[in-house]
């Protein structure tokens, strides 16, 4: 195993090398879920013609079903006013967490499974459950000791407690498959599924096609898996250093005000104007930093960085905080400092080192519809509401919780409309 550290090292390899870092090594405890040979979905998968054709396939059907278009736009910005409408109605002091999770799974829901579930649902929060019982099982100090030792996951009392919530999630998804495949029409496409199965149906005569009923389970995983924790955990942060930077909560206020009004509701047409406010989203994804390890990668074939060999078949682990905390390029690397991304002008700058999505041929494929995410949430919170820390309540700690990915220390919000 290489760990790569700093953002020229990671740059020669994710960008400048990115074919050759671009594959993945094996995960034992993912293989018991179904993860082998070819059927591995997107996130596990090898790199070579299955992994191309699944993400191409998404990323064709997530454009299709409005990815940069209007009216995906228009169902995110109504599920932040939801979200706003239910933290209103908290009487008191709150923790958002459930009720932010709720909401970014209700969007990849009615993508993935053509249903958008209200916040008391018992299905939504049983699939929140699971979920989140699955991410905390696989991704604690057994799961991975069982992930770097193989032969134990054939010891049933020590894989059991890992595998069971995942065995439950994938049982979950497999119930919501079958009820499409009931249902299903070749003439009208409902959601991510349907597609699918349409393509199936397509390639079924096609011996080489990788669209099967596995991959479809997997790809369906993958989606929800990634399309779910790391933009909520995002927007969690995005709320705690809102309490604990009342300073800058009140300037990204003053913009939304001259910019949108208090009236209109947001569109993505206004990040343009809008500078100080998309720099402080920037900021609080590089300092939540909500996935500091990335995936780990494999090198596809031979590799050389900064004068170093590195041979086909070795595991790379590229240090994400390290880019996005390098002190080389960061003035305040440590501080939760928005002018990071302002010039002397007061406008916004791209930073070549901001890779919170991981870069080159593995970067999320969901990014932009999680900045759009991002954006709308956060300007339609900051339009609707004021966030302050609860009168009996002590500061927020900005210390992570590590699980896979860094989310935040729990805590209570009080919300204050404003009139």
């Amino acid at each position: 195993m290489v760990v790569l550290n700093g953002f020229e090292v990671v740059k020669e390899a994710l960008i400048i090398n990115s074919e050759h870092s671009a594959d993945r090594p094996r995960f034992p405890i993912y293989e018991k879920l179904g993860y082998v040979g070819d059927t591995k979905g997107i996130i596990l998968a090898h790199y070579g013609s299955s992994w191309k054709e699944q993400r191409r396939f998404t990323l064709t059907t997530l454009r299709n079903f409005g990815m940069g278009k209007k009216s995906l736009e228009e169902r995110v910005t109504e599920e932040a006013q939801c979200l706003c409408s239910e933290f209103k109605s908290q009487k008191d002091q709150f923790d958002p967490n459930l009720l932010i999770n709720n909401a970014i799974s209700n969007l990849i829901c009615s993508f993935a499974f053509g249903d958008q579930l209200e916040y008391s649902n018992e299905n939504v929060q049983r699939l929140l459950l699971l979920f989140n019982s699955a991410l905390k099982a696989k991704s604690g100090l057994l799961g991975q000791i069982l992930n770097e030792i193989p032969f134990l996951t054939h010891i049933p009392w020590l894989i059991d407690p890992v595998m069971q919530p995942q065995y439950e999630l994938i049982a979950f998804l497999k119930k919501i498959i079958l009820e499409h495949q009931k249902t299903w029409d070749p003439n009208y496409t409902r959601d991510f599924i349907d597609a699918y199965l349409v393509e199936m149906e397509k390639m079924k005569e096609d011996g080489s096609s990788s669209f099967n009923e596995t991959n479809l389970l997997m790809t369906t995983y993958d989606l929800f898996s990634a399309g779910s924790e790391t933009t909520s955990t995002t927007l969690r942060w995005a709320l705690m250093f809102m309490l604990l930077y009342p300073d800058v909560q009140s300037k990204v206020q003053e913009e939304i005000d001259r910019v949108i009004g208090r009236d209109r509701k947001p569109t993505m047409e206004d990040v343009l104007q809008m500078p100080y406010t998309n720099a402080v989203i920037h900021e609080v994804q590089r300092c939540g930093d909500i996935v500091p390890l990335s995936m780990p990668h494999m090198t596809y074939r031979d590799m050389e960085i900064k004068g170093f060999l590195i041979p086909k078949g070795t595991t790379i682990i590229t240090n994400l905080s390290s880019v996005l905390k390098d002190h080389e390029v960061w003035e305040r690397p440590l501080q939760f400092y928005p002018k990071h991304f302002l010039d002397e002008k007061g406008k916004f700058v791209k930073r070549e080192a901001f890779m919170p999505f991981s870069a080159g041929k593995r970067a999320c494929l969901g990014e932009q519809i999680a900045r759009m995410e991002l954006f709308l949430f956060f300007t339609t919170f900051l339009q609707q509401l004021t966030f302050e820390i609860p009168n009996n309540q002590p500061r927020p700690r900005e210390d992570p919780i590590y699980a896979l990915t860094l989310s935040p220390q729990p805590y209570n919000i009080r919300v204050v409309p404003r009139v």
